[in-house]
Parts: C-alpha cells; structure tokens; sequence
C-alpha cells in the first residue's frame, strides 16, 4: 500500500468520523431543547405579545393550574398572575385538555367568589400551548345573548300583538255575514272592525317608526328646532283627549328655547309621553308639560298625578311591549311601544329621557336634549328669554312641575 492510498484512506476515516461527532452534537442539542421545552414553564415571548394586544380575557397556566400570563381583559374575571383560577368549570376544562391533548370549546355562565360582577356568559377555549402550558380564551358573549333574546322576544311579542287585532276582525266578519239580515248588528259589528283596524294600523305605525329610529339612516336631517313649537303641537294633538278625561293640560317654563333635531320626531316623543300621562291619570287631576334649560341642556319634563310606577317597572318601562298596567294599557289600545320610541327617538338626537315616579303620586318623564343657540333673528329675544329664566328660576317659570321630580 502506498503512503498515497494510505492518507487517503485516513482523511476518509478522519471525515466519517468527524461527520458522526457532528451528528452526535446535533442530536444531543436536539434532546436537550426538548428536555428544557418539555419542563420549561416560561412563556414564549411572541405568546406574551399576542396577550397583550388582546381585547378578550386569555391567559396562560402551567402544569399545577397556575396563572403565569394574562391579558388586559382577564383580571375584570377574577384572573390574576400567581393565582389559580377560581372557577371549578374552568380548572374542568383545563384538566380535560391536558389530557386529552385536544383543543376544547365551551359555554358556561362565570361568576365571582370574590367581588361585585353580575353571571357572565361566556365562549373559554383552551389549548396546549406546550408541554407544560395551556392557553385559556374566555370570550363574553352575554351582550350577545341578550341582543338574541331581545330580537326573539320582539318577533314573538310583534307576533302576539298583531295576532289579536287580525283574529278580532275576522270574527266580527264572520259575525257580520251571519247577521246581514238585522241593520242594528250589522252597524255594531262594522264599528268594531273599525276600532280594530285602528289599533292595528296604530301598532303597525308604531313599529315601522320604531325601526326606522333604529336604523343606522333613520334620523337624516337635522335642523334647528324651536321647543315652543313642539311643546304646542303635542298639547294641541291632545287637547280632545285630555278634555274628554277631563283633566287639565297645561304648559309652563322657559320660552324661546332651541334645540338641533328632527321636529316630526320630537313632536312624536313628547306627545307619547302626554299620552301615557292621561292614560294613568285620574279625572279632574293636572298633567303639566315644563321646559327648562339647565346649563347646556334643555329640560323638557312631563308630569302627571296618576297612578306612579313602582321600582320594578321603572327599569323595564322601555323595553320593547312591556306594559306595567297589562289591563288598563290593553284597555285603552296601548301597543307597549310608546316609551320605547321615546327612547329611541331622543338618544338620536344625543339626548336621555329620566324618569321619576312614585306610586300613588304621579310621574315625571324628563327629555334631555342639548341646548343650541336660537337662529339670528330670534337672537335677540331668545337671549332676554333665557337670562329671565334663569333669574326667576323660581317664579312662575317652574309652576309647571313639582319642584326636584325632573332635575
């Protein structure tokens, strides 16, 4: 063998040998990443990062269900770095997937040991992260549901409602072909036709504006709009009403006062609220319509001495067809859809309504709108208004209203 052959036969040795050592190095590196990601219980960097940009509740356990990373969102649920969690559904959902190794979803309802907050719908996700970490998405999706609930609740109350005018009439139709031959039922049944389809045609007015507050284009235009005027055509719209129940309307408080928004609907949300107001009140009793500017703001309060609502109805008395007296609001053709517009109308137009009442002694619904500058040639008198109302804030401006039931 020649001293050639031979080198050449050492560099190959030298080259397996030097290929195994690196094989070796790489595979003991291999195992070694491993073993540390396998016992690691540090959150990977890029992880933290996404938590932080997060706006639902999430957050990162170990092994033994402790907290080691969450979001902005998930301390308001109770989760907090360095505890575990406290909801026994959850730990549930975090011990199935680390055994199962299976990204799981569920709903459930969380509520606090510890602290004020109200049960919470919510979607947790949880997944392995790592050997030794879980991920936990919890997103609340109680407003969700409500929304759902309220959309079926109107389909199934529009539903309700609408059924019972279109039933009456078909049976007074049928009524009315049994008794062609007798003129006097004939005329009692047509008068009956007649006031149903008044109250059906009046639901069905009232759900068409409703929606069309409710849509994202329903207020378009919106110009200066003078109070009087919308005060004067809600009295007047009412007056036969109000004299038929004998009771008195009357106006008071500031004059010549503006503010920016559609006048139809404005005139709308104030006659619903002189509407229930003779609805609720007894004979011979007083409802007063009062305007009020307050700062920046103008007040227009409608009370009444009928008879109140209690706490319980106060916080549902604008939902969608709830009525707080089912017989006399049946009784009287209400449609449970007069405050709810009112609601709708003026927080269109940047306002509130406010509400004080107690049984037996009446209530006051208050419209807050913001006040505006009279146009130029109403300035002048707009301004001297304004200042005489301010200054004789407790003369005859406020004899309209009891004294602090609208402020």
């Amino acid at each position: 063998m020649t001293q050639g052959t031979t080198a050449l036969i050492a560099l190959a040795v030298g080259l397996v040998i030097g290929i195994g050592l690196c094989a070796i190095l790489a595979w003991a590196y291999r195992s070694r990443a491993r073993n540390v990601e396998a016992t690691s219980t540090a959150v990977p960097q890029g992880t933290l990062d996404v938590l932080e940009s997060m706006d639902d509740a999430a957050c990162v356990l170990d092994a033994s269900g402790l907290v080691l990373a969450v979001s902005h969102a998930a301390t308001r649920l109770g989760i907090n770095i360095g505890a575990t969690l406290e909801n026994s559904e959850l730990r549930q959902l975090v011990r199935t997937v680390r055994s199962s190794g299976v990204s799981t979803t569920e709903s459930m309802r969380l509520t606090r040991s510890r602290g004020g907050l109200d049960p919470r719908l919510v979607s947790a996700r949880a997944s392995v992260l790592g050997a030794q970490l879980i991920l936990m998405i919890i997103r609340d999706v109680t407003e969700q549901e409500r929304l759902d609930q309220v959309r079926r609740d109107f389909v199934a109350n529009t539903s309700h409602e609408l059924k019972t005018p279109v039933g009456a009439v078909t049976l007074l139709a049928e009524a009315i072909e049994s008794a062609s031959d007798d003129p006097a039922q004939v005329r009692v049944f047509a008068a009956r036709i007649s006031a149903e389809a008044t109250r059906l045609a009046q639901l069905t007015g009232r759900i068409m504006s409703l929606s069309r507050l409710q849509a994202a284009d329903g207020v378009a235009d919106f110009d200066p709009v003078s109070v009087d005027e919308v005060v004067a055509a809600s009295l007047e719209a009412h007056a036969v009403q109000a004299d038929s129940a004998s009771l008195e309307l009357t106006r008071g408080g500031d004059r010549g006062v503006f503010v920016y928004g559609d006048a139809q609907i404005l005139v709308e949300a104030v006659s619903n609220l002189i509407a229930n107001a003779i609805v609720y009140s007894p004979k011979g009793s007083h409802i007063g319509v009062g305007v009020k500017i307050d700062d920046e703001t103008v007040q227009i309060a409608v009370s009444d001495q009928g008879i109140g609502i209690s706490e319980t109805d106060r916080e549902r008395i604008f939902e969608r067809f709830y009525r707080a007296d089912e017989a006399r609001s049946r009784r009287t053709g209400g449609t449970g859809l007069g405050l709810s517009i009112v609601k709708h109308a003026i927080q269109r137009h940047g306002g509130e309504v406010r509400v004080w009442s107690r049984p037996g002694r009446g209530s006051t619904f208050t419209i807050v709108l913001p006040w505006i500058e009279a146009p130029a040639k109403e300035e002048p008198r707009k301004k001297s208004k304004k200042k005489r109302a301010r200054k004789d804030s407790k003369g005859a401006n406020t004899e309209h209203v009891r004294k602090g039931e609208h402020a």
